[in-house]
């Protein structure tokens, strides 16, 4: 079996050759690249050889970040996978991510056996989202016994839940008070059985709410 082919693109040399060294200890996979931001590594992809199957994608680079280079990677190279890795767990920038086209977001200090699971899930699956991400909404989504009804304001709200835009600035796009806002909020969160605005995006992901590659 041909190992699985991983690109690191981060600014922070001694984490990028730890992780490189913690990967080439999994059987399953090889490092074939590491680069410092986002402009190198897309620079790079031109003439990559071999083409990753996964990249580990810093958030927070000089130059070009992981914000900016999803953009570019979900416009011009969607199909590949990327997992984002931080040392925040903030929302909104989860989201960004998520919404920009990253498979999995995981934290800098996570276990070398959730590293693993989350590279092979990846390969295998498409994505992973781990438990900081969503708790347990990956299994929720999918677990309601009747298909939940939205009413099109619902829909509305959701697709601009999973922008950056905040509840203030949904609340003026609707023509709503933010109130009102705060009101659909806690109600979407009831009937769809999730605690957090992550779990709304991805939600609206699995029901092609919002279009995501692939």
């Amino acid at each position: 079996m041909d190992q699985i082919k991983i690109t690191i693109v981060d600014d922070h040399l001694l984490f990028s050759q730890s992780l490189s060294f913690l990967i080439g200890s999994f059987k399953e996979f090889a490092v074939v690249g590491n680069y410092g931001n986002g402009k190198e590594f897309i620079q790079a992809l031109a003439t990559a050889d071999p083409m990753p199957d996964i990249v580990l994608l810093d958030v927070n680079m000089p130059i070009m970040d992981g914000v900016e280079t999803m953009k570019w990677l979900k416009a011009n190279r969607p199909e590949l996978k990327v997992i984002a890795l931080s040392v925040n767990d903030d929302e909104d920038t989860i989201i960004r991510m998520i919404t920009n086209g990253a498979k999995g977001y995981l934290l800098k200090d996570t276990h070398p056996k959730t590293l693993y699971e989350a590279l092979l899930e990846t390969h295998n699956k498409g994505f992973y989202y781990s438990e900081m991400v969503s708790g347990l909404l990956v299994n929720q989504l999918g677990n309601h016994g009747n298909k939940v009804t939205l009413k099109e304001r619902e829909v509305e709200f959701i697709k601009l839940a999973c922008t950056e835009k905040t509840y203030k600035e949904i609340a003026s796009g609707m023509c709503l008070s933010p109130k009102t806002i705060d009101g659909y909020r806690e109600s979407l969160f009831q009937k769809l059985e999730i605690k957090t605005r992550i779990g709304l995006v991805l939600y609206a992901i699995k029901n092609k709410i919002v279009a995501v590659e692939k």
